[in-house]
């Protein structure tokens, strides 16, 4: 399987046409999934005793199985919070993949953790934490939130009155899914303030409030966000790290969408208070350019990081001795193995520099309020609510939700565009609109147009 023959340099060479094709292409396809049974019929047996062939395999990709993904890319693609690697991240995750690198002890991967530890350096600059914060890569955003809560609850625990206890977070219902996920996985309670506008301190002291005794005891930990997935709405981050220093709760913030607008100057103000964070969650997977997957978790006080995810183990020691000094990513979130997910994001910061990460965050801004002036001036839609960050809410006047879901199938099926519905609560009851989310600073004023024209 390892020697070196003919078909293997063609391969590569197929390999890098594919994606020098990719990469340079100026139009791609939004591609349309196909059932299970259908692409069975198509590509047949592929994985065989006897193996079908590198070519034959490579071909059936091409021709079938790529034209049903959506590339997360495609500058129409508004869906969910899309993506939009960097032409130099894409190539060097080819390197990252190539070099079989085993990203977890400095002492196996010292070149490739020094380069992602430069990426997380200016990350970590970026939320204005104090001197000692630093942070690790993760796989994203999910991963970043239980590492973080884990973290805390661990360090809730080292007071004995809370050893057998479990813990309790409050969070908003404008959280992202992934936290209630991770409560579920880290076994600790969780509980909703019921708003998705923005949470405040004062709403938090209210909830704290309402709680029994033995749930304010087992109260550890808060979770705002930096940009809420649906809305891209910030929470009064500053009065709730009043709340948590004054009740000595533990501070996470999932900023996995909006963390990369901390690099825009026009909305930078708008997470103050990020700083006196404990933790937070970043995914340079979303809008800090970087190919899946990538994301990133930060702290305050990384030693508590260290007591919480440190793994011991008799064949690991040799990672851990004198001989291996230096920074040990595995020792600060729950994956033992990684690949090193930070270095095409270090190669395209290397590549073109801060300021044209700034450029491509404040275009992705500029273009929600594009939309949001296009959508006021179109006489059947309007605004669900103003523009934030990159994330605009808009309804079809006169629409039920059967007709967003039906629009967003046919604009799918056509290869045209991905925007899909989403709810907002609109008091006590949920609405259904549409939703747009701009990460690609490809993404033109005249593709928002085209889009609107099919809702008339």
């Amino acid at each position: 399987m390892h020697h070196i023959d003919i078909d293997l340099i063609e391969m590569t060479l197929d390999v890098m046409k594919y994606v020098i094709g990719r990469v340079s292409a100026t139009e791609h396809q939004i591609g349309k999934p196909r059932k299970s049974e259908d692409l069975k019929a198509l590509v047949g047996d592929t994985v065989t005793p006897k193996g079908v062939g590198g070519e034959y395999a490579f071909n059936l990709w091409k021709e079938h199985l790529a034209k049903t993904n959506v590339p997360v890319d495609h500058p129409r693609n508004l869906a969910f919070v899309p993506a939009s690697p960097t032409k130099a991240a894409i190539m060097f995750d080819l390197i990252t993949s190539a070099s079989s690198i085993h990203g977890a002890y400095w002492m196996e991967g010292a070149g490739g953790i020094f380069c992602e530890n430069e990426a997380m350096s200016w990350i970590v600059s970026l939320t204005g934490m104090p001197e000692g914060a630093f942070g690790v890569f993760t796989s994203g955003g999910t991963a970043a939130n239980l590492s973080a809560i884990v973290t805390a609850r661990e360090h809730w625990r080292e007071n004995a009155e809370f050893k057998g206890e479990k813990g309790l977070i409050i969070t908003s219902i404008g959280a992202h899914s992934s936290i209630k996920a991770m409560a579920k996985v880290a076994d600790v309670d969780i509980i909703l303030v019921d708003s998705e506008e923005h949470l405040t301190g004062a709403m938090l002291e209210e909830t704290i409030a309402t709680l029994t005794e033995h749930q304010r005891k087992c109260l550890f930990a808060v979770v705002a966000t930096g940009g809420t997935t649906n809305a891209g709405i910030i929470d009064d981050l500053s009065s709730i790290a009043e709340v948590c220093e004054a009740q000595n709760l533990w501070f996470h913030i999932d900023a996995a969408y909006g963390g990369g607008a901390l690099v825009a100057d026009s909305v930078r103000h708008l997470f103050k208070g990020i700083e006196r964070a404990d933790s937070i969650t970043i995914d340079p997977h979303k809008w800090m350019f970087s190919p899946y997957d990538c994301g990133a978790v930060l702290y305050r006080d990384m030693e508590l990081a260290k007591n919480a995810h440190s793994q011991q183990g008799s064949y690991l020691e040799i990672f851990k001795d004198e001989g291996a000094h230096g920074f040990n990513p595995t020792d600060y979130q729950i994956q033992l193995t990684r690949r090193v997910r930070g270095l095409p994001l270090w190669f395209s910061l290397a590549t073109h520099g801060t300021d044209r990460y700034k450029e491509a965050v404040e275009r992705g801004l500029e273009l929600a309020q594009i939309a949001g002036r296009l959508i006021e001036a179109h006489p059947k839609l309007e605004l669900v609510r103003e523009p934030s960050l990159s994330c605009v809410l808009y309804r079809r006047i006169g629409w039920e939700p059967e007709d967003y879901t039906h629009w967003t199938y046919e604009n799918h099926k056509k290869g045209f565009a991905l925007v899909t519905p989403t709810k907002w609560k609109n008091g006590d009851t949920f609405e259904t609109c549409s939703r747009f989310c701009f990460i690609n600073p490809d993404t033109t004023e005249r593709d928002i147009e085209m889009i609107l024209e099919t809702m008339e």
